[in-house]
């Protein structure tokens, strides 16, 4: 069959297809109780004992006068080993029609061949869904990037890797959710379309809501929401919650993402930082089994080793900037373009002070920190909805958290003076009222209680802590150019 086109594989199963119809054999069967996942299945093997297992077939073996089938699903592997004596040389004759990527149900006993294989054998066979397309080889998978992303369905059959990932990236959510909720925290649920996009400074997608006759945004972060409900009297709140900005694509940026924001009253940014560290350690000691975190290539060579073993790293922004360049902010501004452009790093004379610094800042710093280190006091203009340092005016209490090279977590002590937030997003908005989120601040006015906020990028934190080196690696169906 090697030199078989996918065409002529198609109609030979299509055949198969009617001659078991000729047979009145159901091809798409219907419900078919099981035991539990393959994983469960294996999980309550005891030799003797009938078990009813279902899923799709992944390598089959014919002895002859039995046959031995692999069935599997995201969760495992189990072994079925089927004989006519056993089911009846009328289901066993319906084998033949059978193929590679099949989905069978089977009820069979528990016992464990010659070589210590689990396996089933089989007392009943019922098909349950036959397949039309071949699927890509095992032993190599889906090679083909683009079709590793727009069909993600097939990757996740053939390849072990994007199997566990994603296996992974659900632990990981899940452990989120218990973490913080062990902890006081309420997870709560907030608009994803806005009248107005406010929490960060990203370009919306606009959407039209014909009942209302209205135009809406559908949200970049979910902040202004999350601090009504701090205003409402919640203490300690949490979202897991989904983000779009319509932006650049690349592999740390996806119009559509994962984010975690969670605000406690009473709070601070300091104590907000002790959160996250204690929460991203226990992660990984949890589901990997240690703090040293292995970045590999294709081949399997360590790239690069990301220690989380705490106390993480505390610095201040112009104490990181001042290690590349002493004299940084005592530069005139065109000192500053000069430095950065004889470096090689492109800055525009657009650009202000803080911008050509927040430059330098990320291609020298950001990029180039592979453990844990928390960025701390930066210039206030980068974050306008952060409390104000008491002892330096130009500064918020804020920190950055950048491990392997970008930053996982944005974390604030949260700005509840309404009168200095009226005056801050005045400003981000280039005096263009009608992007001020009105009711937001009137909220404010009512008293909002100090707190500490964080965010986490869920899908850079996945990247970081499984080794994938692309975002569309840990999003199921990342976006891609429409095909001609």
């Amino acid at each position: 069959m090697e030199n078989t086109s996918i065409s002529e594989l198609i109609a030979i199963r299509r055949q198969k297809l009617e001659d078991m119809r000729a047979k009145n054999v159901q091809a798409y069967g219907q419900r078919f109780p099981i035991d539990g996942d393959i994983a469960s299945v294996r999980a309550q093997f005891a030799e003797g004992k009938m078990l009813r297992a279902a899923g799709r077939i992944t390598a089959y073996r014919d002895m002859g006068k039995s046959q031995f089938l692999d069935l599997s699903d995201v969760t495992g592997r189990i072994q079925i080993f089927i004989h006519p004596k056993e089911i009846g040389a009328e289901s066993f004759e319906i084998l033949r029609y059978l193929d590679i990527g099949d989905f069978i149900g089977v009820g069979g006993e528990c016992f464990t061949t010659k070589t210590g294989e689990i396996t089933l054998r089989a007392k009943s066979v019922k098909v349950l869904s036959k397949a039309l397309r071949p699927l890509p080889d095992k032993w190599h998978g889906v090679q083909d990037t683009e079709k590793k992303y727009r069909q993600r369905y097939l990757d996740l059959i053939s390849n072990s890797r994007s199997r566990e990932i994603f296996q992974q990236r659900i632990q990981i959510v899940r452990e989120i959710r218990t973490y913080l909720e062990e902890r006081g925290f309420l997870e709560v649920e907030t608009p994803m379309m806005q009248t107005i996009p406010g929490g960060a400074a990203a370009e919306p997608f606009k959407t039209h809501h014909n009942a209302l006759g209205m135009d809406l945004f559908l949200r970049i972060a979910p902040e202004l929401y999350l601090k009504r409900l701090l205003v409402a009297g919640f203490p300690r709140i949490f979202e897991l919650n989904r983000n779009f900005r319509n932006e650049g694509i690349s592999r740390r940026h996806s119009p559509e993402f994962t984010m975690l924001e969670a605000y406690a009253a009473y709070s601070d940014f300091e104590e907000m930082a002790t959160l996250v560290e204690g929460l991203i350690c226990h992660l990984a000691q949890k589901i990997f089994g240690c703090l040293l975190i292995e970045h590999k290539d294709a081949n399997g060579e360590v790239l690069r080793t990301i220690d989380l073993a705490p106390p993480w790293k505390r610095a201040r922004y112009a104490d990181l900037v001042r290690s590349i360049e002493p004299k940084w902010y005592e530069l005139s501004s065109d000192e500053k373009r000069a430095y950065c452009e004889n470096l090689g790093l492109d800055v525009s004379h657009c650009h202000e002070d803080f911008e050509i610094t927040q430059h330098l800042f990320e291609k020298l710093i950001e990029e180039k920190t592979i453990n844990p280190l928390f960025v701390t006091h930066c210039p206030k203009e980068l974050v306008p909805l952060s409390k104000q340092n008491e002892k330096d005016s130009n500064l918020v209490d804020v920190y950055e958290l950048v491990i392997n090279g970008q930053e996982i977590s944005p974390g604030y002590s949260e700005l509840n003076d309404p009168d200095v937030q009226r005056e801050r997003l005045e400003h981000q908005s280039g005096g263009e009222t009608q992007k001020l989120d009105v009711d937001f601040l009137d909220a404010l006015e009512y008293g909002m209680p100090p707190a500490g906020g964080i965010g986490i990028g869920i899908d850079r934190l996945v990247m970081m802590l499984t080794g994938a080196e692309s975002i569309r690696d840990v999003i199921l169906f990342p976006h891609m150019k429409a095909k001609n």
